[in-house]
């Protein structure tokens, strides 16, 4: 056990270098916050409110949605305080409850994207039986079940990580109460509790990530043996945008957590994650619905209607 003061609160170091950018880097990740606020929660009012929508596949973008909102929810506004106050301080209860909320909603989203690639697979694969796998009990069982194991994870390794004395330097070299920068100030030997974390997110991350892997190795040879022309593109169509999100996602948090220490650089990581936790949330409206006829169509609906109320 290392000898000194035990802390209270980490203070959060951002982005040393910047200075004099603070004012625009502002200005870009609000309106970024703000467009992903309002992109997802679109999603979520046009599923609810058009019928036709709410099918399993759409109740699952649904769950996506509202997780993207909450998961860059957990980090932005912190993010944004750092550039309005020199020194960006947290308390030591509001940092653990942050970065349990934080790696909950993101383990959470790894869960509901393998079952969206499991959804397509069997609406591609086996287009017959599928609504009779797929039901809108399974569906929701399947969501609820993403959310009960995302919760279970994480809460144990809070529940550790709680229990640890913290010391020394307070400094956490991130814009949010990151596990591993955080572990650093701990009093005693935490390898055990990184052993843990480390098993945690293998399973979840390349263990999701194969699951996902699989079910598209199946779906490029079914998309072939569609007969239409419109059925191949509409059905590449929706691969592509589910496809191009997991992507994203996997590819920044492979990058950031599962480098190797030697060629990792807490710059670089910090970047990435600002980039994965701000930028991704607000790139999934568009990608889920720019080629996606069916909401843009409850969209045009959605917008119609007022002015045809008005004029009647």
């Amino acid at each position: 056990m290392r000898n000194g003061t035990v802390i209270t609160e980490f203070i959060l170091l951002v982005f040393p270098v910047i200075q004099g950018l603070q004012t625009p880097l502002f200005i870009a990740i609000f309106l970024t916050y703000i467009l992903t606020l309002a992109g997802n929660g679109l999603i979520i009012a046009i599923v609810w409110a058009e019928p036709r929508l709410q099918i399993p596949m759409y109740f699952l973008l649904c769950n996506l949605s509202f997780l993207e909102i909450w998961y860059t929810t957990t980090v932005i506004p912190k993010l944004l305080e750092t550039f309005v106050v020199a020194r960006t301080v947290i308390c030591m209860s509001c940092c653990l409850l942050q970065a349990f909320f934080h790696f909950f909603v993101g383990t959470t989203e790894f869960l509901i994207l393998t079952i969206m690639s499991f959804d397509r697979y069997l609406a591609i694969c086996k287009p017959l039986r599928h609504p009779t796998i797929m039901t809108s009990k399974l569906c929701l069982q399947l969501a609820l079940s993403s959310w009960v194991v995302g919760f279970t994870i994480v809460f144990c390794q809070t529940m550790l990580l709680i229990q640890l004395p913290f010391c020394g330097n307070n400094v956490i070299n991130h814009f949010y109460c990151d596990v591993g920068p955080s572990l650093k100030a701990a009093c005693i030997d935490t390898s055990i509790l990184e052993l843990l974390g480390v098993i945690a997110t293998v399973l979840v991350i390349p263990g999701s990530l194969l699951f996902n892997m699989i079910s598209y190795i199946y779906i490029p040879s079914a998309i072939l043996r569609i007969p239409s022309a419109t059925g191949h593109q509409k059905t590449f169509s929706t691969c592509a945008s589910h496809l191009t999100v997991v992507s994203l996602l996997y590819g920044a948090v492979l990058f950031v957590y599962l480098r190797p220490t030697a060629h990792s650089s807490f710059k670089i990581n910090k970047v990435v994650s600002v980039l994965n936790t701000s930028l991704t949330p607000l790139l999934n409206p568009f990608i889920y619905t720019i080629r996606n006829k069916e909401v843009k169509g409850a969209l045009r609906k959605a917008m119609t209607c007022p002015k045809t109320g008005h004029a009647k």
